[in-house]
């Protein structure tokens, strides 16, 4: 059950308090990334940019892909996923062959952003599921219930990595 936010911060007023955003990220700086880098022996990534073009186009493919396949789509049941991954280890760069990324992003964390639609299923229960808009093969509800076609899905992943990118102009 969700609550409508009575004050300015809250889930649907895109706006946080900035001691929230400082503590959620400390949190995850001493705790998770900390455990990530005394583990795995690397200045693993703490933060990932996007330009707003990109992410803009992005969004822009997922509503058009969509609106092909199933034209009563709304915008409010599509979403984005921002799937947690980690580039590969430098020996199994090859498998980045299609997607150019520079090697010194090699084992560290990255975002990958996969589509999501909102159907109910067969228990009346709703569910953001991901889906491959590219897939023209059957309507958007049967593709995100079956996950689409293993190939060429619509994804995003290449963002800026800090580090190695500089940090001067990170506020958090």
């Amino acid at each position: 059950m969700e609550a409508e936010s009575t004050n300015e911060y809250g889930p649907k007023s895109g706006r946080m308090p900035n001691g929230l955003i400082k503590t959620l990220i400390d949190n995850y700086r001493q705790n998770h990334l900390n455990a990530i880098n005394e583990t795995l022996g690397i200045q693993d990534a703490h933060s990932i940019w996007f330009d707003l073009p990109k992410l803009k186009k992005f969004i822009a493919m997922i509503e058009e892909e969509a609106m092909k396949k199933t034209p009563d789509v709304t915008e409010e049941d599509l979403g984005i996923r921002f799937y947690y991954a980690a580039y590969p280890k430098l020996e199994n760069w090859n498998i980045m062959e299609s997607h150019p990324v520079s090697e010194e992003y090699a084992g560290r964390h990255t975002l990958v952003m996969i589509p999501t639609v909102k159907k109910t299923d067969e228990e009346g229960e709703i569910h953001h599921y991901d889906f491959n808009a590219l897939d023209q093969s059957i309507n958007l509800a049967l593709t995100a219930r079956r996950g689409g076609k293993e190939e060429d899905p619509i994804g995003e992943n290449n963002g800026s990595l800090t580090p190695p990118g500089d940090p001067i102009s990170e506020r958090f």
